[in-house]
C-alpha cells in the first residue's frame, strides 16, 4: 500500500508545517497542503491548522512509492519515459489505490520525480515523466506552449478511408445527470480542438482499421470523442459509442467484462500513446513505444470476437 500511516515522536513543541519540513523534507506548500488534506493526526484526531503547535506522539500518512519491476522504456539526465500497461492509473485515485505509476516512478527515481501530462487509465502507452523540481518545469512548460508532438495509434470500428482533420469544438456537461461524469461532446460553445487521423490497415475479416491519431489540441477525450464524432468509435470503448443505460452501468462499475466485449468489441479501450517528439535542453527526441500494439490490439479483437460467439452458442 503506497500510503502509509507511521509514529513520530515531536521532542520539542514546533510549528506542525515546520516539522514536516525539517524531519521529512518536504516544502512549506507540500507542508500545509498535507495536513490540510488531514494527514496529520494528533491523539488519533486529524491536525486542522498546519501552524498548530506539536509536541510529543503524532501520526502521518505518506506516500511510500513500491516497485512493480516496470522498466522506462527511455532514461535521460533530466527525465525519463515510461510505457504504461492499459489499466494503470498515472496518480492514485485515493489514499487505498494500491499501485499506480507514480509509484514506479518515484521508486525508481527519487520522491522529486513527477509526472509531466496525463494519459487515460485504459489508454496504454508513453507517458513522460521529469527526474527533478527544475526539470518538471521545463516540461510542463513545453506541454503548455505545444511544443511536444504526441502520435496514438488506435483500432476502430468499420473502414476508416481516407486521412482527414477533425476540428470540432468539445464541451463537458456542466449539468448533474449522471451520465456527464465523464462524458465529453462536440458542441459549438465548447473549446477549439483538432485532430488529425490517418488509416494505417484495415483488417477485413476484423471490421477494424488501425489508424494514427495525432492530436494538435490537448482536451479531454479529445481523440475518442473526434473518432465517435466521425463515426468511427474506438474499438473497447465503453462510453463514447453506447447508449445512455449501458454508459451507466459501466461508469457504476455494474458492466460486465462479457456484456462490455459484446456492446464495444473488447474488453479495454485499444488507444495507445505510441510516439513523443520534442525538444528539450538543446537536444531533439523522438521516442517510440516498445510495445507492439498492432499485435496486441489484433490479438485482443480477436479474442473478444470468439468469446462472443461462444457466449451467442451457449444461450
Amino acid at each position: 500500500m503506497p500510503f502509509v500511516k507511521k509514529k513520530f515522536f515531536v521532542q520539542e513543541k514546533q510549528r506542525a508545517f515546520l516539522y514536516l519540513m525539517r524531519e521529512l523534507g518536504y516544502t512549506q506548500k507540500e507542508a500545509q497542503r498535507l495536513i490540510a488534506k488531514g494527514r496529520l493526526f494528533v491523539d488519533g484526531n486529524p491536525l486542522s491548522k498546519a501552524g498548530a503547535d506539536i509536541e510529543g506522539e503524532i501520526e502521518f500518512i505518506y506516500f511510500e512509492p513500491i516497485s512493480k519491476g516496470l522498466q522506462p522504456t527511455f532514461v535521460a539526465k533530466e527525465f525519463v519515459v515510461f510505457d504504461k500497461p492499459s489499466g494503470v492509473l498515472i496518480h492514485p485515485q485515493n489514499r487505498h489505490t494500491p499501485y499506480s505509476l507514480i509509484d514506479e516512478l518515484k521508486s525508481q527515481f527519487g520522491m522529486d520525480a513527477n509526472i509531466a501530462h496525463r494519459i487515460d487509465q485504459e489508454t496504454s502507452g508513453l507517458v513522460l515523466c521529469a527526474r527533478n523540481k527544475e526539470s518538471e518545469r521545463e516540461i510542463k512548460m513545453m506541454f503548455q506552449e505545444r511544443d511536444m508532438e504526441k502520435t496514438y495509434l488506435a483500432f476502430v470500428h468499420g473502414k476508416f478511408e481516407k486521412e482527414m482533420v477533425v476540428d470540432a469544438p468539445l464541451l463537458r456537461a456542466e449539468d448533474e445527470s449522471a451520465i456527464v461524469r465523464m462524458v465529453v461532446k462536440v458542441h459549438q460553445d465548447g473549446k477549439p480542438s483538432k485532430t488529425y487521423f490517418k488509416p494505417l490497415e484495415y483488417y477485413e475479416e476484423l471490421d477494424v482499421t488501425l489508424v494514427a491519431c495525432k492530436p494538435y489540441t490537448g482536451r479531454q477525450h479529445q481523440i475518442r470523442v473526434h473518432l465517435f464524432h466521425v463515426k468511427h468509435p474506438i474499438v473497447g470503448d465503453p462510453i463514447y459509442g453506447q447508449d445512455e443505460n449501458d454508459i451507466i452501468r459501466f461508469l457504476d462499475k455494474e458492466l460486465t467484462e462479457s456484456d462490455r466485449i459484446t456492446l464495444s468489441g473488447a474488453p479495454r479501450l485499444l488507444l495507445h500513446a505510441n510516439e513523443l517528439t520534442f525538444d528539450l535542453y538543446d537536444q531533439s527526441y523522438t521516442i517510440t513505444s516498445r510495445l507492439d500494439f498492432k499485435k496486441i490490439g489484433c490479438d485482443i479483437i480477436k479474442k473478444s470476437m470468439l468469446d462472443v460467439n461462444k457466449n451467442i452458442k451457449s444461450e
